[in-house]
C-alpha cells in the first residue's frame, strides 16, 4: 500500500486544529501556561496517539486555582 504525502499532510493540519485548539482552552483551566499547553498539543500531532494521550490527561488534570478573589457577603 502506498501512502501518499499528499493526503497526510492536510490530516496532520487537521489533527493539529483539533488538538491544538482544545489544549489551549483546557490548558487555560488547568495550567499556568495555557500557550505552552497548547504548543505541546500541537507538537504531539506528530505522533497522533500521543497526542490524545495528552488530551486525555489535561482533561482529568485538576483545575488550577482561580486568581480572583473570593467574596465573603
Amino acid at each position: 500500500m502506498d501512502i501518499n504525502v499528499t493526503l497526510i499532510v492536510p490530516i496532520m493540519f487537521l489533527l493539529m486544529l483539533f488538538v491544538g485548539v482544545p489544549s489551549y482552552y483546557l490548558g487555560r483551566r488547568k495550567t499556568q501556561t495555557p500557550v505552552l499547553a497548547g504548543l505541546l498539543g500541537v507538537v504531539l500531532c506528530i505522533i497522533p496517539p500521543l497526542a490524545f494521550l495528552y488530551l486525555i490527561v489535561l482533561v482529568i488534570k485538576q483545575d488550577v486555582p482561580s486568581k480572583l478573589p473570593e467574596v465573603n457577603g
